[in-house]
Order: C-alpha cells, then structure tokens, then sequence
C-alpha cells in the first residue's frame, strides 16, 4: 500500500490541475482579448518600452499585501482557537490557497477549511468561517480605499452603497447572538434541517468569534494597508508606461485597482477574471485619460503582477505540498466535519 503512495498523490494532484485548467485557459484568454481590444501591436510597443525596472517593485508591493494578509489569515486562526498550526504550516496553508481564488466565486477556498481539519481537528464548518471572514474583512478594506473616489466620482455610488450594506450586515447580524442561537434551535426541531444544524452552528461560532469589532477593526486595518500597497505598486506600473507620476495619478491609481477588486469578487467569475479586466481599463480610460492601448498594456502588467503572480506562488507551492493535494480527492468540500 505504502509503494502506491506517490503514484495516488500524484494522481490527485494531476485531477486537481484538470478541474483548474479551464480557469487557468480562461484567464489566458482573457489576457488575450485584452491585447487584442487595446490594438495588439501598440499593446506590444508599449510593452517593449515599458520600464521593466518597475514590475519587480510592482511585485514587492504585492508581497507587502501577501505579508500583511497572511498575519490577517493567522490572527484570525487564533481567533477560533487554531494554536497548534506554526506559523511555517500556516504560510504554506495560506499560500498554497492562491490557485483556489481562480474558481467560481472562489467557491474553491473551501479546501482551506479541510486543510485546517487535517492540520488542527477543527471542524471544516467552523474553518470555512475563517475563508467568510477573509473575503469580508478584504471587501470592507478595499471599499475604505475606494470611499474617496466615489466621493469624487459619484456614478460609483450605488454600488458602493449596497456592497458596504451587504457587508456591514453580515458582520452585524453575526453578533447578535440569541437571534442567532434561536434560528438554530429552530432549525434543530425541523426534520428537512436538523442534520445540518450542527455544521451551521460551528460556523456560526466561528463567524461570532471572527467579526467581535476588536477583530473586525484589526483585520480591516491590516487589510486596508495591505491593499493599499498593491495601489502604490499599480502606480509604479503606470509611471513604468510612461504617464506623468502625480498625486492625482496616486489616488487614482489605488481607486481604480480597489474598485475593480470589488467588482471582480461581486461577479463570483473565477478571479474577477473578465470583470476586473474591464473595469480597470475602463476606467483608466475615463477617468485617468489613457488611450485604450495604454489602459489595456497597464490592465495587463497589474493582472500579472497580483493575480497571477499569486497564482503561481501558489502553484510552486502545491509542488512541495502533496500532503495537501493528496486529500482534495479524499476530503472534498462535503467532507464531514
């Protein structure tokens, strides 16, 4: 049994980048159709002239968010009572998750919750808390960053509005706790809900726990600096093009790159991916004034330097991780807790 080891974790690791590809294919299509909209060949001109000294700072930049991320993802593993996961264990749980954002709705980074199982015994109900709480916290982050811009841009307004009340509300209604307690105990005394009652509870815990406003201020913070480097990196690349560096430049750059983030993840397309895109190069193009080649070439550069940036670290991390990705197939989402 111990000689068919390797060859079941590779078979595994082999069938989880199949389900990946077509998101993976998706993204480089999408890269594509950019180029092509933005012209292919001044895409390619201003690529060639492009002052490549400034996409490692780009990504030094999105390392600073990772770092800051990452003591977020641990601040909140202590939050629920995880301690016995080092903080090596934890970054490599953390990174290796980077390839799950490219899955519909990110509906992927569940397995993060059965890699804290395996790891810690906790529940998965209860670990998916800590997935909810991450993409909360980041969505309240980056819309921080955005509430100037909609103030100079009031067209953004509504849909800014609505995805802070959605947000908002989901932190508020986690904490009040005996409505809370009593849906669960209702849910118990109904035949159709009473089995999974008991997984709705430990996420519930989990998620009373994670939004306390102490936690809640905490990891807002963390997030709202750590998405305000990938804004200063987005900035390096437009200056890398060529564009007049300014304050204006500045502000709009961390706007437009908090903004699309929004709408990307509001989409629930695997990554943004599409979304993100086109809400980036629309609005450098109206708000920023570039030329749709310009918008399309710095839309392209930002994408690579974060998104895909992140997921190849998370894919040369799977490469060292075959505890992790030999029990995608075992434990999938609907694994017991």
């Amino acid at each position: 049994m111990a000689t068919n080891e390797p060859a079941a974790r590779a078979a595994n690791k082999l069938s989880l980048l199949k389900k990946m590809a077509p998101w993976l294919m998706l993204g480089f299509l999408v890269l594509v159709a950019l180029s092509l909209v933005g012209d292919l060949a001044q895409v390619g001109q201003l690529l060639a002239r492009f002052n490549w000294w400034m996409f490692p700072l780009a990504l030094c930049f999105t390392l600073f968010n990772y770092t800051l991320r990452f003591l977020k993802w641990h601040f909140y593993l202590h939050q629920i009572r995880i301690r016995s996961i080092p903080w090596r264990r934890s970054l490599r749980l953390f990174v290796a998750g980077f390839p799950l954002a490219v899955t519909p709705g990110k509906a992927g980074e569940v397995f993060k919750a059965v890699w804290l199982r395996h790891f810690s015994g906790i529940s998965v109900a209860r670990g998916v808390s800590v997935v909810v709480a991450e993409r909360v916290s980041d969505g309240l982050a980056v819309l921080m960053l955005s509430a100037l811009g909609v103030i100079a841009y009031p067209q953004y307004w509504p849909a800014f509005a609505v995805i802070l009340g959605v947000l908002v509300g989901v932190i508020v209604l986690s904490q009040i706790r005996q409505a809370a307690l009593w849906l669960l105990a209702l849910g118990e005394r109904i035949p159709g809900l009473r089995r999974i009652v008991h997984h709705l509870r430990e996420f519930y815990e989990g998620s009373f726990s994670l939004f306390k406003p102490g936690a809640t201020l905490a990891a807002v913070s963390l997030g709202t600096v750590s998405w305000l480097g990938e804004g200063f990196g987005f900035y390096f690349l437009l200056i890398g093009l060529g564009i007049q560096p300014s304050v204006r430049l500045l502000s709009l750059a961390i706007f437009i790159l908090a903004f699309s983030t929004i709408v990307g993840s509001i989409t629930a397309l695997p990554g943004g991916l599409g979304a993100a895109e086109a809400s980036i190069a629309g609005m450098l193009v109206f708000l920023a004034g570039l030329d749709a080649p310009q918008a399309a070439a710095a839309t392209l550069l930002i994408r690579l330097a974060t998104l895909w940036f992140g997921v190849a670290l998370g894919l040369i991390t799977w490469t060292f991780s075959a505890d992790l990705i030999g029990m995608q197939e075992e434990n999938g989402p609907d694994a017991q807790s």
